[in-house]
């Protein structure tokens, strides 16, 4: 069979490589998986007691149908028949009681170990670097929560525990075979082999089949995410109809890969079935003919006729256990292999928090790419003093943006050495570094609650005098006090949807506010605002920036004429810096050219 390949953002089949069999690596990942029940084995214990007790009394029946035809039916004695079904009534009630703890403690052990499955990969998610998020879509890490985490559930627990339920089953059935008629038995055991290898070579299949439904539901929830996240744009471009076929394309690619795991499986089913009932026709001939010969009661044949049904629908139930538990160990490889994945960005073993700062940064020769050999920063190297106002100005693709996301170690310098107020920042932890750098964005991300608590973020811990504070020097206290219809108790929406531009500045700068960083990045906060809304929002800024270490990305050089220092960038490389003056007096220099070619466009 083939095995699907990744080539870009896309799956595609591979078709030097057959889909994975069951090895000693993947035991070694079934054991991993394992290891989330073993908190709960307690009650795993008590599940699998239960289950035994439970399907030890289901093997009785047989017996006692063997009792009823020998001893009941021949002689017509009604006393025995009276007693046989009061047993069998009591039999039933206790199988019943051991049947529900049975199910409702392995019911427990499941959902606890999913939910620990689906914080441990979430925990895992939130330790990633930001080059990890920047090759991969929201909508596979959704996908790996919910579609891959519910496969693992029945391979947790229901399946392990249905294994041992059909293996007790199969074996009890099978010794009580032994005991009625073991030639009989014999001939029937010869074809479990057949039955064996046919369940093996078609679950191969099934397994290949479920990890592309599984990449294909991951396509499809990258494309939900995709446009819901840019309704905007849709909509404005009138795409509707678009989404729809591309998402439509992505639906169907599921359903293709749905139906073919359904065939395959759909074949194996029937075959083993067949196999089975075969053989209980067999063994209803031969049994009559031990009968006939005297080596075989009558009642023993028909007790001999459940036995062998007892057999032969564990062997039929193996075959579904056996493709469910392929289907669940592509996800579990796709799981571990995420949180198998090392951060980039980690604290050294070392390493030592960074105790309250002046906000003194430093560059010394650093280099970085993102690409190995493609350098995006060469040798940068300035000093930003505490409590300046440092302006990053430049053309597109100059790296600006990379600079300020080396200072949080959003990213790892490739070489030279970035410290703030003497430490390097790689040798501090990273909680206690960002934990004194604010950020606020071009693109204001706020979080679907109210704005309370999106102010809040800033500082957990704060009280709801501190909150308005906060909001007061960003100029957010009023319009939310007097414009939205539950003030600090109103919902944004997602991404803050339901506040305008304006609106959404002002509460990301007041949670920054709230944070009292020493050291502040600033992404160009005003340029996508409309008069009014900048004005407000850039005294909101200025008192944010008083008295901190401030990072301006300026893309309107209006903005940097009250800069302390400006530093210029091209490809990569600190081409001038000083303040606005003296680079505004090199006639030769880049400052002045794109000062000169900014004016000279808002002029005409």
């Amino acid at each position: 069979m083939l095995r699907l390949r990744r080539v870009g953002r896309r799956y595609e089949a591979d078709p030097e490589k057959e889909a994975p069999r069951l090895t000693r690596e993947s035991l070694h990942t079934y054991s991993r998986l394992l290891a989330y029940v073993k908190p709960y084995r307690k009650w795993m214990t008590i599940s699998i007691i239960a289950l035994l007790f439970s399907v030890a009394l289901g093997l009785i029946l047989p017996l006692v149908v063997r009792n009823l035809v020998d001893f009941v039916l021949v002689d017509l004695n009604m006393p025995r028949l009276n007693q046989l079904a009061g047993a069998l009534l009591m039999v039933f009630v206790v199988q019943a009681l051991f049947s529900f703890v049975h199910r409702l403690s392995l019911a427990y052990v499941g959902e606890r170990a999913v939910a620990d499955i689906r914080i441990a990969v979430y925990t895992h998610l939130q330790r990633l670097s930001l080059s990890y998020y920047a090759d991969r879509r929201t909508g596979e890490f959704v996908s790996r929560l919910t579609n891959d985490v519910s496969l693992l559930q029945t391979a947790v627990t229901d399946n392990l525990v249905s294994l041992l339920q059909q293996a007790v089953t199969l074996v009890g059935a099978a010794a009580l075979l032994f005991f009625l008629n073991w030639r009989l038995t014999l001939v029937i055991l010869a074809g479990i082999p057949i039955i064996t290898l046919t369940m093996v070579r078609l679950g191969r299949s099934i397994r290949s089949a479920s990890k592309r439904v599984q990449d294909a539901l991951a396509d499809a929830a990258n494309v939900v995410e995709e446009t819901t996240a840019g309704i905007r744009i849709v909509k404005s471009f009138a795409r509707e109809a678009h989404e729809i076929g591309r998402f439509s394309a992505k639906v169907n690619e599921t359903f293709e890969a749905a139906m073919y795991r359904a065939k395959v499986s759909s074949v194996l089913g029937p075959i083993i079935g067949f196999m089975a009932f075969a053989s209980i026709t067999f063994t209803l001939w031969y049994g009559s003919f031990e009968v006939i010969q005297g080596r075989l009661t009558a009642g023993g044949l028909v007790a001999y006729l459940v036995y062998t049904m007892m057999v032969a629908g564990p062997v039929a139930s193996l075959a579904g256990l056996y493709a469910q538990f392929q289907s669940a160990l592509g996800a579990t490889e796709r799981l571990f292999g995420l949180l198998d994945t090392t951060p980039e960005i980690a604290d050294l073993l070392d390493a030592q928090p960074l105790p309250p700062v002046n906000g003194r940064v430093t560059f010394e020769n650093v280099n970085f790419d993102y690409v190995s050999s493609v350098a995006v920063l060469k040798n940068v190297s300035f000093t930003a003093e505490p409590g300046q106002v440092v302006a990053l100005v430049g053309p597109s693709g100059a790296g600006k943006s990379t600079l300020i996301n080396l200072i949080p170690r959003f990213y790892e310098v490739g070489n030279g050495r970035i410290s703030i107020d003497g430490y390097d920042i790689r040798n501090v932890t990273i909680h206690s570094l960002r934990s004194q750098i604010g950020i606020v964005p071009q693109e204001t991300i706020l979080f679907s609650d109210t704005v309370e608590a999106n102010i809040r973020y800033g500082k957990l811990d704060a009280t709801q005098a501190e909150i308005e504070a906060a909001a007061r020097a960003a100029n957010a206290h009023d319009f939310i006090q007097n414009e939205l219809m539950d003030g600090y108790q109103t919902m944004v929406g997602e991404r803050g949807v339901k506040l305008s531009g304006g609106q959404r500045q002002r509460i990301a700068i007041a949670r920054a506010i709230l944070k009292d960083p020493r050291i502040l990045i600033l992404d160009e906060a005003t340029s996508s605002l409309d008069s009014e809304s900048e004005s407000l929002v850039q005294e909101a800024l200025e008192h944010l920036m008083h008295g901190r270490t401030s990072f301006v990305i300026a893309h309107r050089l209006s903005t940097v004429v009250n800069a302390d220092w400006v530093l210029v960038l091209d490809q990569g490389r600190v081409v001038e810096q000083g303040t606005h003056a003296k680079l505004l007096a090199n006639p030769d220099g880049l400052y002045y050219r794109l000062h000169k070619m900014q004016f000279q466009s808002h002029a005409s």
